[in-house]
């Protein structure tokens, strides 16, 4: 009887201390101090003048999520699916999509990724932990069933790079012919990321530990809490694209588009041709321990660090996109 007492009050114990924690602490968006964050300026300088139209594929859930489309200037089988950074969407990455396709190395396609871009059904949120990985694997299916020759690379940056990261250990990680990292996010405690991503992600610490605690015992009811909010300039969120910004996650959408707590595991998943990126002036991550960190998982990566190149900035650096393209032109053909 004192064993059963003492297991029911250790179990109060716990989850009282997992729910306080929980409701100590909610995020909320504020603009970076001055000389703080990341120039996100340089993702809306480029001319977007010719911009693709957002269109439509259908995922298991009936749900419509958004993408763009960037033909292939000439015949290829070549796909290259490219997953934005966190906060943003697709649109991100509109002149290194124009300039692969339009150079003939493949054709791009820009998701929105669900509970991002310009009408998400839930800004901010997904409805479980591992949807996104679902959603790309319907992605994916949707374009080989146009293509059924199809080779398709995934490619992200920042936490996109992450997810893909994600994407490549779990169960449809052999979907991907091939893996493009641009400064990805490993995890915050890699020895590749600076403190809170230098200043760019701001966590909830109380509230993330709480959730944790209770998912490892399966309580998930709270999982639709923000956990998580990033530090968006007052002048894009006050410009003509800031009610496309993300600038909250839940917990089930913080987890989903990140490697899983033992990075290096999905990174060791990782057989397919892998090209990684960084810029020597990251200001979110340590470029030169992106080689030693990934190569020590798996052998098939080939690694650039591109000087005087910031964060944001190597999605559309002239010699970024050029490796890109020459490394998607260049890639053996699968089977």
């Amino acid at each position: 009887m004192f064993v059963i007492e003492f297991l029911a009050i250790s179990v109060v114990i716990y989850l009282a201390i997992a729910l306080g924690l929980v409701i100590s602490q909610r995020p909320h968006w504020s603009p970076p101090a001055q000389g703080e964050g990341l120039a996100f300026g340089e993702m809306l300088q480029g001319d977007a003048g010719d911009l693709k139209l957002l269109t439509h594929f259908t995922v298991r859930d009936r749900t419509a999520l958004a993408y763009r489309r960037y033909e292939s200037a000439q015949p290829s089988n070549r796909i290259l699916i490219l997953v934005h950074g966190s906060s943003w969407h697709g649109m991100q990455f509109h002149e290194m999509a124009s300039r692969i396709a339009g150079e003939g190395a493949a054709t791009v396609i820009l998701p929105d990724m669900r509970g991002h871009g310009f009408d998400p059904v839930r800004r901010g949120d997904v409805d479980h932990i591992g949807q996104l990985e679902e959603d790309m694997a319907d992605l994916i299916d949707f374009l080989r069933r146009e293509h059924a020759d199809a080779q398709i690379m995934l490619g992200g940056h920042s936490s996109g790079g992450g997810f893909a990261v994600r994407f490549a250990g779990g169960d449809y990680g052999s979907k991907a012919d091939a893996f493009a990292l641009m400064a990805p996010f490993l995890k915050y405690d890699a020895p590749t990321t600076r403190p809170h991503s230098g200043g760019w992600a701001r966590p909830a610490i109380r509230r993330i530990i709480g959730l944790s605690m209770l998912n490892a015992v399966g309580i998930r009811l709270f999982n639709g809490l923000n956990e998580i909010s990033f530090a968006m300039p007052r002048a894009v969120m006050d410009g003509p694209y800031g009610k496309t910004a993300t600038v909250l996650y839940s917990h089930r959408l913080n987890v989903s588009f990140a490697p899983r707590p033992d990075y290096r595991k999905d990174l060791k998943a990782i057989r397919q041709p892998l090209l990684v990126l960084v810029g020597e002036a990251d200001e979110s991550f340590v470029a030169e321990q992106y080689e030693s960190v990934i190569s020590a998982c798996t052998p098939t990566g080939t690694y650039h660090v591109l000087p005087g190149v910031t964060h944001l900035g190597i999605v559309s650096d002239k010699h970024a996109i050029d490796i890109v393209a020459k490394w998607v032109a260049h890639l053996p053909a699968h089977g």
